[in-house]
Parts: structure tokens; sequence; C-alpha cells
């Protein structure tokens, strides 16, 4: 069983920058994938960025040069930096770890960029 802590979401004015962090409880495995999903206002959930244990990252094109998605294996944990960031980056970011065919969730962390 694995439990996602997320944090670091909170009120921001466009062009700022927000650093998210999840921590993972138990082990982490060489062949789990870790990433942020986001969920907008009455938008469904989307794909923000993923990385592998080795540290091959895939984007979405939203966060493409603006978001960087990285990882420290040793202590369990999984980031998302966000830069630049833009009122349409409004939603609650949820932490995701892929093991096979489990799929794991953190309940979420909300991001507001306002002025």
């Amino acid at each position: 069983q694995v439990q996602l802590v997320e944090s670091g979401g909170g009120l921001v004015q466009p062009g700022g920058s927000l650093r998210l962090s999840c921590a993972a409880s138990g082990s982490i495995f060489s062949r789990d994938v870790m990433g942020w999903y986001r969920q907008g206002p009455g938008k469904g959930r989307e794909l923000v960025a993923t990385i592998t244990y080795g540290g091959s990252t895939n984007y979405a094109d939203s966060g493409k040069g603006r978001f960087t998605i990285f990882r420290d294996n040793a202590k369990n944990t999984v980031y998302l930096q966000m830069n630049s960031l833009k009122p349409e980056d409004t939603a609650v970011y949820y932490c995701n770890l892929v093991r096979g065919r489990m799929n794991y969730w953190g309940k979420g962390t909300l991001v507001t960029v306002s002025s």
C-alpha cells in the first residue's frame, strides 16, 4: 500500500512560482512512475507531467517550458516546480503513482493563480 501526501499549494499572482511536493510512504520501486495531474474548475482531471524512477520525463503541452518535474528517490518524493503561472493553471493538483496495474492518488493540493 502506498500513501501520497501533497504539499506546497497556495495563492500566487500571475507570473509567480510555486513548488509542489509529494511524499510517498512505503518503498518506491524502480518500475514506479510518478506524476502530477490537475483538475481545474468545471474540468476533468488532466495530465501535467510524469517521471520514471530513472528520471525520464513527460509533460503536457500546457506546462512545457514552465513546469519541471523531478524526484528524489532517496526521500520517496516527487516535486513539481511551476514558473510563470497563469490564471488557467488554477486547479487542484494531484500526485499519482503507477505500479503495474495499481494506481495511487493523493488527496490533492489547491493552486490558485490570481491577482
